[in-house]
């Protein structure tokens, strides 16, 4: 859907209908926790079992793919807790959110901070900060030298953002996150215990299970989800029709709804990735947990308005690479002769 037909005055009625849903409930957060962390440390267990067992490797990788899931929907937990959403409790979002930092390797504050960073910035193009899939706009890219404009080629392409980004992300990035600034001292606090933490928890299960047990089983289930949750966040602000704006006439009621798709999704997926694919409901109202997403887009057509992409359309987006300022759209890298 062009964003065009999504204009609304900033006073439009769709956070009016989504407050009522931005409403924690502990009996479904507790029944959510209970479905899947168990289950995570279930297929965990039986992908070190399988190692040892006659069927090897294959059996380990095939486990991965649904503990990998588990995953995407441990961290989808863990990112409700940053917006306070899961818990009424303020005390509760906030261990819980740290304790899930220790599985997915993302050190609470410090990804809450950079993610409220993303809400408040997303579509501005004079705001391009945190939390993003770095984006040039045509004549950004014309303008760099031909290294530039390689290196910009090199991070859009596929393989290094499903491939090396999870992997640095979680290696490098969230280990020393150079970037931060030195005043955000609960942030670095953040990064620094979970790091502490982490280094306690591996040494025992490294010593316990031993070091190629724990990255035979640990290693393909972070590699399998981080690629899909980069692409998960690609295609919910990266398609043709996406929105963009310079600060003066940034919006930020149109860049949730005309920003963020609805990733229309088989029920299944929807439930491993925490109904995050209602990505212009999360916009529109972050406060919303994600069990509650899913009632909120079908409540009213109105909430149904948004940029819709399925598993085959989504596989356009890979293309977009620069937003043309010109046009209003995402387009793809120029000829060799137009750069």
């Amino acid at each position: 859907m062009n964003p065009a037909a999504l204009t609304r005055s900033p006073g439009s009625s769709e956070r009016q209908l989504c407050a009522r849903f931005a409403r924690p409930s502990l009996g479904r957060a507790l029944w959510q926790l209970t479905n899947t962390l168990p289950a995570f440390a279930l297929l965990w267990a039986l992908m070190a079992w399988s190692l040892h067992a006659h069927w090897g490797h294959g059996l380990t990788l095939l486990l991965a793919i649904p503990a990998a899931g588990l995953y995407v929907r441990l961290f989808i937990i863990q990112h409700d807790c940053g917006h306070g959403s899961y818990f009424a409790s303020r005390r509760a979002n906030h261990w819980v959110g740290a304790a899930l930092g220790f599985i997915t390797l993302f050190p609470f504050g410090y990804w809450r901070k950079t993610h409220a960073v993303h809400h408040g910035t997303s579509g501005n193009l004079d705001r391009r900060e945190f939390g993003d899939v770095r984006t040039l706009t045509v004549e950004e890219y014309r303008l760099r030298s031909r290294w530039g404009r390689f290196g910009y080629r090199l991070y859009r392409s596929m393989p290094v953002l499903l491939g090396i980004g999870p992997t640095y992300q979680i290696m490098f990035k969230h280990r020393l996150p150079f970037d931060l600034p030195l005043a955000w001292k609960r942030e670095w606090a953040s990064v620094l215990l979970n790091n502490l933490m982490l280094l306690v928890l591996v040494a025992a299960a490294a010593r316990g299970l031993g070091w190629q047990t724990l990255l035979l089983v640990h290693l393909p289930v972070v590699l399998i989800a981080g690629a899909f949750g980069v692409w998960l966040f690609y295609v919910q602000h990266t398609f043709e029709h996406a929105y963009w704006s310079r600060r003066h006439g940034w919006d930020s009621h149109q860049a949730a709804v005309a920003g963020s798709s609805y990733y229309d999704l088989p029920p299944l997926v929807h439930w491993f990735t925490g109904n995050i694919g209602y990505h212009h409901i999360h916009h529109l109202a972050p406060h919303i947990p994600n069990y509650r997403l899913r009632a909120a887009f079908e409540s009213s057509p109105l909430l149904r308005r948004a940029p819709r992409l399925t598993l085959r359309s989504s596989l356009q987006c890979a293309r977009m690479k620069l937003w043309d300022e010109s046009q209003g759209r995402m387009v793809g890298f120029p000829r060799a002769r137009e750069a």
